[in-house]
């Protein structure tokens, strides 16, 4: 609940900043000379990629929770079996040991979108980010039916 908090208000900020940019961008174009034109356009540009970006990143969240809401109504969501730090960092043999298991069950089942979610968790764990994105990018294709790179 705490990372879905966070989540928020880090997009409520991120929209208030890309207001704040356009209104000046606007407020440039505004002036009509030659180069305060083109910085106003320049400036206009940065909002809406922050928006798309956001938009993007808001629909994978929302993807993935949804899958992983479903996989828990299966009774499919994986186990925290990891060992933890007397601080409650995640152990990274124990992660590595978790994600050579979850691995293999995908490297056995490659179209199955739970077995991908589960690596998707396990990189994740592992602190491999990117690698964990993808993962999950490929779950949520796998699950609604749609073609999946290699």
């Amino acid at each position: 609940m705490r990372a879905k908090i966070t989540y928020c208000v880090t997009a409520a900020v991120l929209v208030v900043y890309f207001v704040l940019v356009g209104s000046r961008g606007v407020l440039l174009i505004q002036q009509g000379t030659v180069i305060t034109v083109a910085l106003g356009a320049a400036v206009l540009v940065l909002p809406v990629i922050g928006v798309w970006f956001l938009w993007k990143n808001t629909q994978f969240v929302s993807r993935a929770n949804r899958l992983a809401a479903e996989l828990d109504a299966e009774g499919g969501l994986p186990l925290d079996e990891l060992v933890r730090t007397v601080g409650g960092r995640i152990d990274r043999e124990s992660a590595d040991a978790v994600f050579a298991e979850r691995r293999a069950q995908t490297e056995d089942s490659p179209d199955d979108w739970r077995c991908w979610f589960r690596l998707a968790v396990a990189y994740h764990d592992a602190r491999d980010t990117p690698r964990a994105r993808k993962a999950m990018q490929r779950a949520i294709a796998l699950h609604d039916g749609k073609p999946v790179r290699a």
